[in-house]
């Protein structure tokens, strides 16, 4: 029987890295630890700005198809993709994290040419607001979506720690690490980790983990979605 992953992250996002896992062999089983609230919109004129940044797929289609002749700036390739199904005409990724997107806006957008709108999650972005601030950039920072935890343990993510077929489990974010490891206390299923590999995107989610019992936890060298998935073999 193919090996068990649990994929944590939230849609539509999971279902896409699910499709990628079961194509490596792998048999997911998704149960997002964070839920997407959607948020009141107020975006400036497109023509008022010189393009987008996104740090997220869940931002893409929230934002208007008034804005898909502006060049969009994602912040990974997983990312970048959405956008081009979304229809953005000009999509470039930074292919890596949020600093590495500042220094990409850098070389691709000039200060003198207006504003860059960053459609974020709510209450994120800051850092990299004032990153490209002390690179000369006006930023104008949106909220197009928030999140919230659920307040139980996801079914599909209690039965796999239950059960005796889970071997991995995936984490996108540090808010999802500590959504899971809170909710895992909650339901008393600390212990059922103790058989199982984690696979963090980078080390403040790997730190987040650290509170439960793992088998392993893996740390992707680069916090992409392809890096993750071979930390799975």
């Amino acid at each position: 029987m193919p090996q068990c992953v649990l994929i944590t992250r939230p849609e539509p996002m999971a279902s896409e890295t699910a499709a990628r896992a079961a194509s490596l062999g792998f048999r997911p089983v998704i149960a997002p630890m964070l839920e997407i609230r959607p948020v009141p919109v107020n975006l400036p004129p497109p023509q008022t700005i010189q393009a987008v940044l996104v740090t997220s797929a869940v931002a893409i289609d929230v934002i208007p198809p008034a804005y898909h002749v502006k060049p969009l700036l994602a912040v990974g390739d997983a990312t970048a993709d959405a956008a081009r199904r979304a229809g953005f005409q000009t999509v470039h990724s930074a292919s890596a994290d949020a600093q590495a997107l500042a220094a990409v806006a850098t070389k691709l957008f000039s200060p003198d040419r207006g504003p860059l709108l960053l459609a974020a999650r709510e209450g994120l972005g800051e850092p990299l607001e004032l990153d490209l601030n002390d690179r000369g950039f006006r930023v104008l920072r949106h909220a197009v979506y928030a999140i919230a935890v659920p307040p139980a343990l996801p079914g599909a993510a209690a039965a796999a720690l239950q059960g005796d077929d889970l071997d991995r489990a995936m984490f996108f974010s540090a808010d999802t690490a500590r959504a899971f490891v809170r909710l895992v206390e909650a339901a008393k299923l600390s212990q059922r980790v103790a058989g199982i590999d984690a696979v963090a995107i980078g080390i403040p989610t790997a730190v987040a983990l650290e509170r439960l019992p793992w088998r392993s936890i893996r740390t992707a060298a680069h916090p992409t979605q392809d890096e993750m998935l071979a930390l799975l073999k």
